[in-house]
């Protein structure tokens, strides 16, 4: 995992940054939940309000029956789709932290499965609400798998093609430390964009991103490379003196 982004300090960042996004622009953002079939957001997975518990009635039942959809036809893509955002929408979320349980992200691990599954069938038109909800459910504050993440919003990128949409792509991208498909999608963004204050605000938005993900970057290049007290690696241990000396 990039970062470790189950410090409450740094998912509030991060939520300020996709916030910030979502506001700058006035855009219908899918990892807040809106513009497609997406119940719930990233945003949702933030706030205190969510709701936790085991999973619902109704929702066990539909799981119920797409599983017994895919056991009799294990190629049934729209199928495995479905199960994949079931299987999110049934990841529990802790009210206190706002993040995901243990019971949360074991559902998480099964979406990304089921959607992993999905995509091995090479569907013609990938369903951008699906991936909406993996964006989501694969992104910063789910399973941190942000490369993946990042796949499952180009889908919906390509599908909505708005200037909000690819300016949140790129601030994905640049987290996930994939450069080229965050300049490119910066680049979409800004040509799509309807007004010289909007390309500002995406490029002040992005900037952000990139900013955030260059320190956390750098605090886990720290991390890695430390272990001799909190400064960083202990000195090297002189050479003994000289005989006679």
């Amino acid at each position: 995992m990039l970062f470790d982004l189950r410090a409450r300090g740094r998912k509030r960042t991060i939520q300020v940054i996709y916030l910030g996004l979502a506001i700058l622009m006035g855009g219908g953002l899918v990892l807040f939940g809106i513009g497609g079939e997406v119940q719930g957001g990233l945003f949702d997975a933030f706030s205190e309000d969510s709701e936790g518990g085991d999973v619902s009635e109704q929702i066990q039942e539909q799981l119920d029956a797409v599983e017994q959809r895919v056991a009799e036809n294990p190629q049934d893509a729209a199928a495995l789709g479905e199960l994949a955002r079931l299987r999110f929408q049934a990841a529990d979320i802790d009210q206190e932290t706002g993040a995901f349980t243990e019971q949360g992200m074991g559902q998480l691990r099964q979406s990304e499965r089921a959607w992993d599954r999905y995509l091995a069938l090479d569907p013609p038109e990938p369903d951008a609400d699906v991936a909406a909800v993996m964006a989501q459910a694969l992104g910063p504050d789910g399973l941190g798998e942000l490369e993946k993440a990042v796949n499952a919003l180009q889908i919906v990128a390509e599908e909505q093609r708005t200037a909000p949409i690819y300016a949140q792509l790129a601030a994905l991208a640049y987290q996930a430390g994939n450069d080229r498909t965050g300049d490119l999608a910066q680049e979409e963004a800004l040509d799509l964009a309807d007004s010289e204050e909007q390309r500002e605000q995406i490029t002040q938005a992005i900037e952000a991103a990139q900013a955030q993900a260059e320190l956390e970057a750098q605090q886990q290049q720290q991390q890695q490379g430390g272990g001799g007290g909190a400064g960083g690696p202990a000195p090297p241990t002189p050479p003994p003196a000289p005989p006679g000396g």
